[in-house]
């Protein structure tokens, strides 16, 4: 792995983190540092929609503001570059394990509080090198399990 491989894996590990605190923090405008202008983002799996990226940060805005308790946590990150750039190195193909909870409050609240929601899963990027750096132009969520406390 050379130095230009090796930064470019810290980029794209860096991509996901800004993709979880755009989310979490409700701080729709940074997912314009995430996802290219064309992406195509698909939460299907999970209940929600498949749309643009204008589309479905909307969709988010509106579905989320009854859960102000966010938190994504991302790992298990596994890149494999298959671009047709110079190096090589343009495109890949990015899957990184989640678990998320989504809570009605950002005070604290009981395990059992009702409308707590728990899941995990992947989520699977298409990732391409952009003059503004690494952005995913396709998500696609695969949800795994899902609790929620009634």
């Amino acid at each position: 792995m050379d130095l230009r491989e090796i930064a470019d894996r810290l980029e794209i590990i860096d991509l996901l983190g800004r993709y979880a605190r755009a989310v979490d923090s409700g701080q729709w405008h940074l997912l314009d540092d995430v996802f290219t202008p064309d992406a195509v983002i698909d939460y299907r799996s999970a209940g929600g929609i498949r749309g643009t990226r204008a589309e479905v940060t909307a969709w988010l805005a509106e579905v989320l503001s009854g859960w102000p308790g966010r938190l994504h946590l991302i790992g298990s990150v596994t890149i494999s570059f298959d671009g047709t750039g110079p190096e090589g190195r343009d495109e890949a193909a990015v899957s990184a394990a989640f678990t998320d909870t989504l809570a009605p409050s950002r005070e604290m609240v009981a395990a059992g509080t009702a409308g707590l929601l728990r899941g995990g899963g992947w989520y699977h990027h298409r990732v391409c090198r952009t003059a503004g750096g690494w952005r995913s132009r396709e998500l696609v969520e695969e949800q795994s399990w899902r609790t929620i406390t009634g």
